[in-house]
């Protein structure tokens, strides 16, 4: 369930004062799993590109183990498939992650035509004042 924008802006003001009290403590909490983790993943999958490789010319030179080379084929375009994934998820370098103190905006996500309306109803109900 996201938030509201009333709870957005709450948690945005609580960011901003941590970061204010005691930025050592929230650059830790902050953290940079994601970016080491997809970081990882992407190395793992060039090294098994690299495998994959190898085994395509290993079954090129013994010409009696077609198979090999299909394997090895398969392995490179999995491999492929998980660095090009891999490197559009990761994050960039200067770019912060979700625990970070800037405006987010809420994921897109399907929603039905009475969610729509409810939330319309609830940002105009809130610009007014609450009445």
């Amino acid at each position: 369930m996201p938030l509201s924008e009333h709870e957005q802006r709450m948690l945005e003001q609580m960011e901003r004062a941590l970061y204010a009290e005691d930025p050592k403590f929230a650059s830790a909490l902050e953290g940079s799993g994601l970016r080491t983790y997809t970081r990882r993943r992407v190395y793992q999958a060039v090294v098994g590109f690299l495998v994959g490789i190898a085994l395509l010319m290993a079954g090129m030179v013994v010409q009696k183990l077609i198979w090999v080379s299909v394997v090895g084929f398969l392995v490179m375009l999995g491999c492929a498939v998980l660095v090009v994934t891999g490197w559009r998820k990761a994050p960039k370098p200067g770019e912060q992650t979700a625990g970070a103190p800037q405006a987010r905006r809420p994921a897109r996500q399907k929603r039905s035509v009475m969610d729509r309306i409810e939330e319309r109803w609830q940002r105009r109900r809130d610009e007014q004042g609450g009445r």
